[in-house]
């Protein structure tokens, strides 16, 4: 031990000390804030198909490699973290010893086999992570930057820390090898003997990058833990909490399909008779739950959800990530007044003062209040700039509750359910929300359905049938299988009624017994809850449940089935009613069709001769993870030609109308629909297929505007998967059926084989 070993040794243990001092008390403080969250206890049991899902999720990379590249990089960066902590360890004797290797397992082959190996991994790993950040900056990209909006220097600190971490496994070994201080056997490390040839065989050298690498790591834990909002360095220890938590902890799903229903200290609110101190929704930070804010400080900065975000692609303020990243900023700023460590002014500041940052004014459309500091302490939860608001209103109101940023997120963030309860609080207690929702709302209330029409609408499509279909009064005999349930919109629109008659056609053909509730149904209340009214959703959904409940009396689990064409009546009567005591079979239709047809009930015979391309609805396919039986159906009748999008399946893009959004104007950026139908037409199909009627009617309008523009043809067409499966049962030689056959275009044409025949494929 010579001279320049005792003084990097002390020194390195004293910057030890002092690191591991500043690590303690950031933890100890990071806990405590996400301990002033609302409880939550929900999230811990059961703990078997927790700790599954964080072991393969973690390990596995699952939502990572939904990129591949990416996350083949990230994989060997997180291995190299975890997996090589003990060369760090290692480093500690270098410093002191170059010749010191760790007991035990120090010069095992295998050991040194894999330090070179995840070491080599990492630099790799890393150095492709950081090639792809700069060719996906900003600078280049601008808002098509996933990076956009992100703290860019806080990126760049952690990718060189990995990197200068990485180099110094990797040189550590090949100067001990230069040195004749390495007596592992020589497969074991073939990288760092590689390059043990650059090095001169001095061992001063292996202690001096050893106290690098200290130095590095070191520096590394004393910027994050004066930190706590960064969460590009932080995840790397909360992910690990934030996955065990997730909502879905039995099945290990994304936080999707049914909406949390609303809590107050950590129990649902009986809205019959709730607690006068019950907070409803979120209205301050605080509000939020221990869960939540554990959400927040997660958040990587990644931007996966932002680019996949239908709202920010198509030019609207809203970014999820952004959403995260600013309630964290916030609640780290507000943490002293949470904590009872400052006590606030009794009047808010003025915000008109405040400048916001160039990068703000874009990204978000208002200014983050920096510091610790009154403005923090009063800023609204929700609102303008003028208002000092941490999320802009434009912002809330933008989400269409697809779940792509969910279902991208991978650290398991709940942007949904944070936005929702946002929303919640503006509803119920500042009756803060876009006006012309409004009138949805009051449709809802007084008639049962969002297009304040008379109940007894409901039953007018029936009348165009030509059999007759049953209607539940009282139980339901025993020989009917199945409940239609119709759903507004297929009961009153009238391109969903198209849809309805079809299904209703298809289930008769296929001798299927069902019944309907006609005038007796209203709205699941779907719209309600996602716009953030849960008392008309209770109302309904509790009006509903005593309906079904009378419909279904004397019948076991396994014989309340429920078949119903909308997905959001889909999600809402089968995952979301059970909150609420109702407990029921509910299919999509696309499902029980697609089941038909496997069961030799239904039978395509008759070709179509389409080229057709099939539009994801969101709250089928992510929310649900039904992918599989629209596209089934679509293949199994002949003639058609079918063709993915770029976006599909679980990263399909919205049509716009999820949220809420239906019954909203949508006047920032471009319409969602209109990205979607011009991403169909790409393809030039001759129908674009889905499965939702709110699809149908985003999709129509943007295809009808197009065929008014002169950017489409006239031949083509938005249908139901159910319209076209009941065109392939037709008789051959049927209009629709055969080779140039145009779409029908009657109101009573179901399938759409009475229309004049056009030259397949025309512009």
């Amino acid at each position: 031990m010579g001279p320049l070993q005792i003084v990097l040794g002390t020194i390195s243990v004293l910057f030890l000390i002092v690191s591991v001092v500043f690590a303690y008390r950031a933890v100890r403080a990071m806990i405590r804030i996400i301990r002033t969250g609302q409880p939550d206890s929900t999230r811990t049991r059961p703990v078997g198909p927790r700790l599954k899902t964080l072991v393969v999720e973690s390990l596995g990379h699952t939502r990572m490699l939904k990129w591949s590249s990416i996350g083949v990089a990230h994989w060997f960066v997180f291995l190299g973290f975890y997996g090589l902590f003990l060369t760090l360890v290692e480093a500690f004797g270098e410093v002191w010893n170059p010749a010191f290797h760790l007991p035990l397992i120090g010069e095992w082959g295998l050991w040194n086999l894999f330090v070179d190996v995840i070491g080599t991994g990492t630099v790799l790993g890393i150095l492709y992570l950081i090639v792809r950040r700069q060719l996906d900056h900003p600078r280049r990209q601008g808002r098509k930057s996933r990076f956009a909006g992100s703290n860019e220097g806080r990126g760049y600190f952690v990718e060189a820390i990995v990197l200068i971490v990485g180099v110094c496994i990797l040189s550590i070994r090949a100067a001990k090898i230069s040195a004749g201080l390495v007596e592992a056997p020589t497969w074991s490390h073939p990288a760092s003997s590689a390059l043990s040839n650059l090095f001169p065989a001095n061992p001063d050298l292996v202690s001096v990058i050893a106290f690098v690498k200290i130095v590095a790591s070191l520096v590394w834990l004393v910027v994050v833990s004066r930190l706590l909002n960064m969460g590009v360095a932080w995840h790397r220890f909360s992910a690990f909490f934030n996955i065990y938590f997730k909502r879905e902890g039995t099945s290990g799903a994304p936080a999707l399909g049914p909406l949390p229903p609303m809590t107050s200290g950590g129990e649902p609110i009986d809205f019959e008779d709730p607690d006068e101190d019950a907070i409803f929704g979120r209205g301050k930070i605080e509000d939020f739950t221990w869960k939540g804010m554990l959400d927040f400080t997660t958040c990587t900065e990644c931007g996966r959800c932002q680019s996949q975000c239908p709202a920010w692609n198509t030019g609207k303020p809203l970014s999820p990530k952004m959403v995260i990243m600013d309630l964290r900023d916030h609640l780290y700023a507000k943490a002293p007044y949470l904590l009872g460590e400052k006590t606030a002014s009794e009047t808010a500041p003025d915000y008109d003062i405040l400048k916001p940052s160039d990068e703000q004014v874009w990204a978000s459309g208002y200014a983050r209040i920096e510091g610790t500091n009154d403005a923090q302490a009063h800023r609204p939860l929700v609102g303008t700039l003028e208002e000092g608001g941490v999320i802009d209103p434009d912002v809330l109101w933008s989400c269409t509750n697809c779940g792509a940023c969910v279902e991208q997120c991978p650290v398991d963030i709940e942007h949904i359910d944070h936005i929702d309860d946002m929303r919640r609080y503006q509803v119920l207690i500042e009756s803060n929300f876009p006006s012309e929702a409004g009138v949805m709302l009051r449709n809802l209330e007084n008639r049962g359905n969002p297009w304040g029409v008379s109940p007894s609408t409901r039953e007018d499509w029936m009348k165009e049938l030509d059999f007759e279909v049953r209607q539940a009064d009282g139980p339901l005999p025993l020989d009917v299988e199945y409940l239609f349930w119709v759903g507004c919109a297929g009961a009153i629109d009238d391109r969903a009624k198209k849809v309805t008659k079809a299904v209703a056609e298809l289930l008769h053909t296929a001798g299927v017994e069902f019944a309907v509730l006609g005038s007796g149904e209203t709205c699941s209340g779907d719209p309600a809850r996602r716009m953030g009214n849960e008392f008309v959703f209770q109302m309904l959904a509790q009006e509903n449940v005593e309906t079904l409940n009378g419909v279904f009396e004397g019948r076991v689990p396994g014989m309340r089935k429920i078949v119903t064409t909308c997905p959001h009546c889909f999600n809402s009567l089968g995952r979301e009613y059970p909150q609420v005591g109702g407990e029921y079979e509910v299919v999509h239709h696309t499902q029980l069709l697609n089941q038909l047809v496997e069961e030799g009930r239904l039978t395509p015979v008759t070709p179509v001769d389409r080229k057709v391309t099939y539009h994801d609805p969101c709250f089928l396919g992510r929310h649900n993870k039904v992918y599989t039986p629209p596209r089934e159906i679509l293949e199994s009748v002949q003639g058609l030609s079918t063709q993915e999008m770029h976006r599909c399946k679980d990263r399909g893009f919205c049509c716009g109308a999820g949220g809420a959004r239906m019954w909203m104007e949508e006047k920032i950026g471009k319409r969602i629909n209109m990205e979607r139908t011009e991403e169909a037409l790409d393809l030039d199909p001759d129908v674009i297929s889905t499965a939702c009627p709110f699809c149908i009617t985003m999709l129509s309008d943007a295809l009808t505007t197009k065929k008014q523009n002169g950017e489409a043809g006239e031949h083509v067409e938005v249908l139901d998967v159910s319209q076209i499966l009941l065109r392939s049962l037709a008789p051959v030689g049927t209009p629709g059926t055969e080779h140039g056959a145009d779409v029908g275009r009657k109101d009573d044409d179901v399938a759409g084989t009475g229309s004049a025949a056009t030259e397949h494929g025309a512009q």
